[in-house]
């Protein structure tokens, strides 16, 4: 759960980049669900996101909401494919598909790599995922459409309470404005 938690967290950041600059996600309540607080770079509440359990099927939804717990979208992922990607579907708060993400396997230096696509198809931007280093930090390279480098996230190790922040910086290692 851990891993589709930092997965799910890194496809929301890249989303969210332009104005998010936090992600702090707790513990699995007994209930299964894992929720993720984003906020801004003053520390305001900008909205959560709630990730269930897997189904039957192996997939799993998160609901996006806003700072007043409006919903305001949906992502699902689905069970990794023979080839070994993943694909998440991103739907508004209508039901209309707005976006792609497919992540494919780790290569053997422990990258991960995710394509975004919006609803046409076009490739919008991608990321990819480091292994975790020596203290615990798991890094993120966030790019746009042209592979230009716009950003980073770096993701710690739980705390003593069990929750975990993701901090967004932009190319210039400053927290994302």
């Amino acid at each position: 759960m851990k891993k589709l938690t930092v997965f799910i967290v890194a496809f929301l950041m890249f989303t969210s980049f332009v104005n998010a600059q936090i992600f702090t996600t707790g513990q699995t309540d007994m209930f299964g669900n894992t929720v993720t607080t984003e906020k801004d770079r003053y520390g305001n509440k900008t909205g959560t996101y709630t990730t269930g359990q897997t189904d039957m099927f192996g997939n799993t939804v998160t609901t996006e909401k806003d700072r007043y717990g409006n919903k305001t979208g949906t992502y699902a992922t689905g069970q990794t494919d023979m080839f070994g990607n993943t694909r998440t579907t991103e739907k508004d708060q209508y039901g209309n598909q707005a976006g792609t993400y497919t992540t494919g396997q780790t290569d053997i230096f422990g990258n991960t790599t995710t394509i975004v696509k919006d609803q046409y198809g076009n490739q919008t931007g991608s990321y990819s995922t480091g292994e975790t280093d020596i203290f615990g930090n798991t890094t993120t390279i966030i790019k746009d459409q042209y592979g230009n480098k716009v950003g980073t996230a770096t993701t710690g190790q739980p705390d003593i309470f069990g929750n975990t922040k993701t901090v967004v910086k932009d190319i210039y290692g400053n927290p994302k404005k």
